[in-house]
C-alpha cells in the first residue's frame, strides 16, 4: 500500500540528517493519529541530485493512488534548497495535479506572498510545524478540508512535542551528523539572524532530553551537533549536558556547540578543561568587533570579555574553535573589518570562518537598506552585493579572499607556511594581497588542488614577497607531508620519494581536519 504522506527535503549534503522532518514524523501519531503515522514515510535527497530523479523517486514512492484517495507531500524549504525545491514542486503538480503539496521551513515562513513555490503549493505552514502539520494532514485526509492556504504554525509547550531522536535510523547513527537541541529560540536580537524574532529561549525538560540522548548513545551515536543558538546561556543546563558526555567519553565521541563568546564563567571553564583533544568543537559567533556596527544591528557583545574568553579557550582547553566574522554588515568598511580580523587572528583560534551578509527573509536587517545603501542579490541566498561604504567590486574581492582563506588557513594544511604569508603589521592586508594575486594568476576559486596551492604559495612567497627559497620550500615540504597529500607539487620535485600518481581524494573526517591544526592557527 503506497504511503498517504511523504515528508521530504533537499539537504545540502548527505551527511546532514533533517531534524525538522524527524520532528514532524515523531509527532504524526500524537497530533494526527496512529493511522497517519503508519502511512507516513520520510524521504530525503540532496541538492546535488538531479531534479527529474527526485521527482521520479517521489512519484514511484507514491505509486498509483486509489480513486479519490488523498496523498500529501510535505517539503522543508530552506535558503539553500528553495530553487531546486520549486522545480520539484512544479513537476510534481504537473504529473499529479491532485497531489497535495504542503510547505514549511524558514525560507517560506516570511515574505511568502511573492514566492513561486508558495503559488505552486496547496498549503503553507509558517513557523512551527510540529503540531500544525499532523493536524493539517488529518484534515486533508479525513476532513473537514481546510479553507486557508496559509496556516500560522501553532507553538505548543515543548512538553507537548514528541522528541524526534527515535526517528534516526541505524544508518543515520553510523554515517551522518545527528542534530539535537536542548532548547529552542534565542533571547538576543542580532538583526541579521532569524532567531532575533524569538522573544526568548525555551528549554526542553532536561531529564526527558537526557534520556533521549542516552538512548541514542546506547544505539551507538557518537557524533552530536547541538543546534541551540545559545548553548551556554544557562550555565546549570550546560554543565549537566557536558557532565552527561564526560561520563560517557569514548575515543570517537564528537560534540559541536554554538556558544556565546562573552559568557564563560569559571565553573563552565573548569568543566570544559576536563575534555580531551578532539571531543569538543565550539562555534563562536563574533561577527564584528566594531562597536558602532554592533549597536546598529542590536548585537550585545562585550568585546574585551570575548577576547579574554577566547584566549582562555585557546590556552587552557582542548576545544576546537570555529570563530565567525560577517562581511557587509551596515556601516562596516573594509578597513574596520580588517581591524576586527586582525584582532581575532591575534587570539589564534583554530579556524576563522568568513561569511558575507545574507538578507534572510523576515529578519530586521532590512530596516537598514535605504540608510546604509544595502543592495542584495534578488536570488537565494540573497547575499549583499554592495553597501554605502563597500562597493560591489570589494564584495567580490572579499568573497574570493574568503574562499582562499578556507582552502589555505581553515583547512589546517599550512601551519608552518601560513605565518610566513601573514607576516607584517596586518595579517588581513597580507592575505588580501595574496588573494588578489592568486585570482589574477589563476582566475579560479575552485578546482585548486593542494598541489596547486603549494606551488602558488611558493611562487608568491619567493617571487612576489622576495622570501628565501630554501626556507620557504622547507616549510611547504613539512606542511605537505603532514597533510597526508600524496602527489608531487612542482616546487617540491625531488624532495618527495616514492611518489606515484595522486590517489583518489578521500573523505575528510572532522578529526583529521582538527589534527592538521594541532594547536592554534599560526
Amino acid at each position: 500500500m503506497p504511503p498517504a504522506i511523504i515528508l521530504s527535503t533537499l539537504n545540502a549534503k548527505y551527511i546532514h540528517a533533517s531534524l525538522g522532518l524527524r520532528y514532524l514524523l515523531a509527532n504524526m501519531a500524537r497530533h494526527g493519529g496512529a493511522d497517519l503515522r503508519e502511512r507516513t514515510v520520510l524521504r530525503e535527497f540532496t541538492i546535488a541530485r538531479a531534479v527529474p530523479e527526485i521527482v521520479d523517486a517521489l512519484l514511484a514512492e507514491l505509486g498509483e493512488p486509489d480513486d479519490g484517495a488523498v496523498q500529501v507531500v510535505g517539503f522543508g524549504v530552506y535558503i539553500w534548497n528553495v530553487v531546486p525545491s520549486t522545480e520539484v514542486v512544479r513537476r510534481l503538480k504537473q504529473a499529479r495535479p491532485a497531489l497535495k503539496i504542503v510547505l514549511g521551513g524558514p525560507e517560506v515562513s516570511y515574505e511568502w506572498a511573492d514566492q513561486e513555490i508558495v503559488r505552486l503549493a496547496d498549503h503553507l505552514i509558517t513557523g512551527w510545524g510540529d503540531v500544525s502539520f499532523p493536524k493539517l494532514c488529518r484534515a486533508l485526509l479525513h476532513g473537514p478540508r481546510p479553507l486557508m492556504k496559509v496556516i500560522t504554525g501553532e507553538q505548543p509547550a515543548l512538553a507537548d512535542i514528541e522528541l524526534p531522536y527515535a526517528e534516526f535510523s541505524a544508518d543515520d547513527l553510523a554515517h551522518r551528523l545527528l542534530y539535537v537541541e536542548a532548547s529552542r529560540g534565542c533571547p538576543f536580537k542580532c538583526e541579521f539572524c532569524l532567531s532575533s524574532l524569538d522573544k526568548t529561549a525555551w528549554a526542553f525538560e532536561q531529564d526527558r532530553f537526557l534520556a533521549a540522548l542516552e538512548t541514542l548513545y546506547q544505539r551507538g551515536a557518537r557524533n552530536f551537533k547541538f543546534v541551540d543558538r545559545t548553548f551556554n546561556l544557562k550555565i546549570d543546563s550546560s554543565l549537566t549536558i557536558l557532565q552527561f558526555f564526560l561520563d560517557r567519553l569514548t575515543p570517537d565521541l564528537f560534540l559541536h556547540f554554538e556558544v556565546i563568546p562573552d559568557h564563560l564563567p569559571e565553573r563552565l571553564k573548569e568543566m570544559i578543561a576536563r575534555f580531551p583533544h578532539g571531543v569538543l568543537q565550539f562555534e563562536v559567533g563574533i561577527q564584528t568587533f566594531n562597536p558602532k556596527v554592533q549597536q546598529a544591528i542590536s548585537r550585545r557583545q562585550d568585546n574585551a570579555k570575548t577576547c579574554e574568553n577566547l584566549t582562555w579557550l585557546v590556552n587552557h582547553s582542548h576545544a576546537h574553535l570555529h570563530t565567525d566574522l560577517i562581511f557587509g554588515l551596515p556601516g562596516e568598511t573594509l578597513a574596520s573589518f580588517a581591524q576586527g580580523f586582525d584582532r581575532l587572528y591575534a587570539l589564534r583560534p583554530h579556524e576563522i570562518q568568513l561569511g558575507v551578509l545574507k538578507r534572510l527573509r523576515g529578519t530586521p536587517i532590512v530596516r537598514h537598506s535605504v540608510a546604509s545603501g544595502m543592495v542584495y542579490d534578488a536570488e537565494p541566498p540573497y547575499t549583499v552585493q554592495q553597501t554605502a561604504v563597500v562597493d560591489a567590486s570589494t564584495v567580490q574581492r572579499f568573497t574570493r579572499l574568503a574562499r582562499y582563506w578556507d582552502l589555505i588557513a581553515n583547512s589546517g594544511r599550512f601551519p608552518k607556511t601560513l605565518p610566513l604569508l601573514l607576516a607584517g603589521p596586518s595579517p588581513f592586508a597580507a592575505f588580501l594581497a595574496f588573494a588578489d594575486w592568486l585570482w589574477n594568476s589563476t582566475a579560479q576559486t575552485s578546482r585548486l588542488t593542494p598541489e596547486n596551492l603549494v606551488d602558488a604559495l611558493f611562487v608568491y612567497l619567493t617571487e612576489v614577497m622576495g622570501g628565501e627559497s630554501e626556507g620557504i620550500r622547507k616549510s611547504l615540504l613539512a606542511d605537505y607531508q603532514s597533510s597526508g597529500a600524496r602527489a608531487n607539487p612542482a616546487c617540491l620535485k625531488g624532495l618527495l620519494s616514492d611518489r606515484a600518481d595522486p590517489l583518489p581524494r578521500a573523505t575528510r573526517a572532522l578529526a583529521q581536519r582538527q589534527d592538521r591544526h594541532g594547536g592554534a592557527v599560526g
